[in-house]
């Protein structure tokens, strides 16, 4: 187990005992409004022509709630089950006249010939993934009657409250 710079070489993977490195992963993301290092438990294997990268990510972000606006921190909690081709798997597929179907558990990143993988990258990726659809900051939350109020309207709406349409216009 190592401490983890943010780009994993193929080659560590490859030399490593029985084609397997367990590395650790603990910042904060730039891109993402981090409240805690984003900590992430990975393990990377060498399966032939892919690189199978599974493990466990945990942090605290803040996000903004759809409703009221606010900013509230949300926990992330969650796995990793990736894979990577080595080759230029999907580019064989690509030139191909044959259709396949896509299965659960079948998504493969093509590394197009790359030597390593950015798990930085990997992991602002999935942590924006496991980001809730809907972005509330509680059960209680108030959204509505705060959006609601009058003095909360946008002034460049204004041109829409006299806005008419003709039916018959078509």
């Amino acid at each position: 187990m190592r401490n983890m710079n943010k780009i994993l070489l193929i080659e560590d993977i490859e030399n490593a005992e029985n084609k397997t490195l367990t590395c650790i992963f603990e910042e904060k993301i730039k891109e993402i409004d981090c409240v805690t290092p984003i900590k992430a438990k990975l393990e990377a294997k060498s399966l032939g022509e892919f690189i199978q990268i599974k493990g466990h990510v945990s942090g605290k972000v803040r996000l903004e709630c759809d409703l009221c606006l606010e900013k509230f921190d949300y926990s992330l909690d969650f796995d990793i089950d990736e894979v990577f081709s080595k080759g230029n798997l999907i580019g064989e597929y690509e030139n191909s006249d044959k259709e396949y179907e896509i299965k659960d558990g079948q998504f493969i990143t093509d590394l197009n010939g790359e030597k390593e993988i950015d798990i930085y990258d990997l992991l602002y990726q999935s942590v924006i993934l496991n980001f809730p659809n809907k972005k509330v900051c509680g059960i209680n939350c108030k959204g509505k009657e705060y959006l609601s109020e009058e003095n909360n309207s946008d002034p460049r709406l204004e041109v829409f409250k006299n806005l008419q349409i003709n039916p018959k216009c078509r």
